[in-house]
């Protein structure tokens, strides 16, 4: 099956000059959703990890149902103050100014092997940060999953775990 076929674009969203990558066609059809699940848990289950993190919020779509099946719990990365009661934060630099991620005080321990998964690789930033902020807390995190990357703009270099892309677009 071809993953791109079920992925569409949108110019100039969420402002202009952006051209944003839709999944929701991928969501929509279930064959196709089970198949990239099945993609990316065919990769992991070599090496399971204790957690998957999954980074708000397309990322929570695809870490909850890994997780079932790899028998392992899912924590989700938020932007800040979307989380009830204490976090552990990292605030991190954007082109235009900064940004914080969180995650639950206690979700994650420390010694875990912990995956970290979004839809989306593009500038790394988030996905960045997330892992910086797991590794402060003393887990290892053993690879960094996305449905796509966007060749071009730098995240491959800013994120230092394997990473897995199931597709790829130049931009």
């Amino acid at each position: 099956m071809e993953i791109t076929n079920y992925i569409r674009t949108f110019d100039d969203f969420p402002e202009p000059g952006i051209l944003f990558y839709d999944i929701s066609p991928l969501l929509a059809d279930p064959e196709a959703f089970e198949y990239a699940i099945d993609s990316l848990y065919s990769i992991i289950e070599k090496n399971p990890p204790d957690l998957i993190v999954g980074i708000e919020s397309r990322g929570f779509l695809f870490s909850t149902p890994l997780s079932v099946k790899l028998k392992c719990g899912a924590v989700m990365a938020r932007k800040r103050g979307k989380l009830p009661g204490p976090t552990i934060t990292n605030t991190y630099d954007l082109e235009y100014g900064t940004d914080t991620i969180e995650i639950q005080k206690g979700a994650i321990g420390p010694y875990k092997k912990i995956i970290v998964i979004d839809d989306l690789l593009a500038t790394g930033g988030t996905a960045k940060a997330t892992i910086e902020l797991i590794k402060n807390i003393g887990a290892e995190v053993i690879g960094s999953f996305f449905i796509i990357e966007l060749n071009g703009l730098g995240g491959r270099d800013e994120i230092d775990t394997p990473i897995t892309s199931l597709v790829s677009f130049d931009v």
